[in-house]
């Protein structure tokens, strides 16, 4: 992938910042979503956003989240457009919480949900009649390629191809990164003044399960999963959590189609972490432009708009129409 960004996005801060806030991510007014509410395998509900298909055997394209994110994203509302301008259909599954309701069961999501991946894609594979492709964004994209990675041949099965975009395929030294300087100021705290108050209002549903003192005083990602998300999900504690819940391990285990896509400017994934062609499959392609920032990919004029990357993606997905 060749990108180019904007003169007025000089770095990879501007080019994460700019198109999340003020870059065009909609063609035609308001995405005529439609919610369906799941029932989870463990009793919980999970909801889901849909645009329905020019014909029942057209692609459907299913999108994965951020951390935070939901279908309001503005990654989320371009994907939908271009999915909508090719006859796709389109969903985005929320991860428990993220959904605008809180989710019912002592848990909530995370980086390396592959279980949670693998029951939502087999149940658009057991309704949908044409070929599913999935696209997760930064945690939801770890996700995925982890579920892809543990599935192996099996994941050819639900999907005919998958792509992560800006996601923290080693989530140690991401979250170092996300901890530090300029990202803790901004990034962390934007996360956290979400997260905190979900978190708070988990152990309201549930009193006693985690440290509510400890987790008041967070601040940063570090101590808020060492607190909450991993002791909620089966890890130890963070390292066990960032070790085991990361994608790259697994990347050269993965037998369908999979495109990476990071830019080496992302400020909170940095290029250190990324994989190398010798540490991934032959199913897996890497997309790794110079500028880009964290899920940003701006296209000109300005003020900008951020369709570039889901045009760039889904015709490398269609390459995988079977």
């Amino acid at each position: 992938m060749n990108y180019l960004a904007p003169w007025w996005l000089p770095d990879g801060h501007s080019q994460t910042i700019w198109p999340a806030l003020f870059s065009r991510r909609v063609r035609d007014g308001k995405l005529p979503f439609k919610r369906e509410r799941w029932s989870s395998p463990d009793a919980d509900f999970v909801d889901v956003d849909r645009l329905s298909a020019t014909h029942a055997d057209a692609p459907l394209l299913v999108l994965f989240h951020g951390l935070e994110g939901s279908s309001q994203s503005h990654y989320s509302q371009a994907f939908g457009c271009v999915a909508r301008s090719k006859g796709w259909a389109f969903a985005v599954p929320h991860f428990r919480g993220c959904s605008g309701e809180l989710n019912l069961a002592p848990r909530a999501y995370h980086s390396g949900d592959h279980e949670e991946i693998g029951w939502l894609l087999a149940r658009f594979r057991a309704e949908h009649q044409g070929p599913i492709f999935a696209v997760g964004v930064s945690l939801g994209g770890n996700a995925l390629l982890r579920w892809a990675g543990e599935a192996q041949n099996q994941a050819a099965r639900l999907v005919s191809a998958v792509t992560a975009i800006s996601s923290p395929l080693d989530l140690t030294i991401s979250g170092h990164a996300i901890g530090k300087g300029f990202n803790r100021h901004v990034y962390t705290r934007m996360f956290l003044r979400s997260m905190l108050p979900k978190a708070t209002s988990k152990w309201e549903q549930y009193p006693g399960l985690f440290d509510l003192q400890r987790l008041r005083a967070a601040r940063d990602l570090y101590e808020f999963d060492d607190i909450f998300t991993a002791p909620l999900h089966g890890f130890a504690n963070t390292k066990d959590y960032w070790s085991r819940a990361s994608a790259k391990p697994v990347l050269a285990s993965i037998r369908v189609p999979a495109l990476a896509v990071n830019a080496l400017n992302d400020p909170f994934v940095p290029a250190v972490g990324l994989p190398t062609i010798g540490e991934v499959g032959s199913c897996v392609t890497l997309w790794q432009p110079a500028q880009g920032g964290h899920v940003g990919f701006a296209g000109a004029p300005f003020p900008g708009h951020v369709f570039v990357l889901p045009q760039a993606v889904c015709e490398w997905l269609c390459l995988h129409i079977c």
